[in-house]
């Protein structure tokens, strides 16, 4: 895990609402791109897949996100955890 400031590179997002989630997600993706971060992990968990879903329907349209991928084997999961590269400045 990372810090830079008061922003760390990772956000939990699980037993929040899809609506909770999408919210804090979007405050939390400016925070993490105006502290520098390039790379980010997007906590969702595996749950019924709502929230995963919802996350990524999310990050498919921010204008912060260049990319994003499930997390891989010791990242947490493809369906736990999604990776995010931001934009570049």
């Amino acid at each position: 895990m990372r810090i830079i400031g008061a922003v760390i590179d990772e956000i939990d997002l699980h037993r929040l609402t899809a609506d909770e989630a999408i919210l804090k997600l979007d405050k939390y993706l400016h925070q993490a791109f105006m502290a520098g971060f390039y790379q980010v992990r997007v906590v969702h968990g595996k749950g019924t897949g709502v929230l995963r879903q919802t996350v990524r329907r999310e990050l498919a349209r921010h204008p912060l996100v260049q990319s994003y991928r499930p997390g891989g084997r010791g990242e947490g999961g493809a369906e736990g955890v999604t990776i995010v590269e931001l934009a570049l400045r």
